[in-house]
């Protein structure tokens, strides 16, 4: 299983968002990756090392769809 990827759904570890779940929509390179979260006006840059992923992988290809889906949960 690899950990990260586009579509799973991971747990924010730091930051004022820590503890939101949110979608890893690209994968940018090592270190960092580009998330959508429940409330997230657009994409946002993020670390690998201030996520926590999660054993849930969404499909959404849209950001509502991404959004009804963290709603979901």
């Amino acid at each position: 299983m690899a950990a990260i990827e586009v579509g799973r759904v991971c747990v924010k570890t730091t930051g004022r968002d820590s503890g939101s779940k949110v979608v890893i929509t690209k994968v940018l390179d090592k270190n960092f990756v580009q998330i959508k979260g429940l409330g997230y006006k657009k994409h946002a840059k993020c670390a690998i090392r201030h996520l926590e992923p999660t054993a849930k992988v969404v499909s959404a290809k849209t950001d509502a769809e991404v959004d009804a889906e963290l709603a979901a949960n």
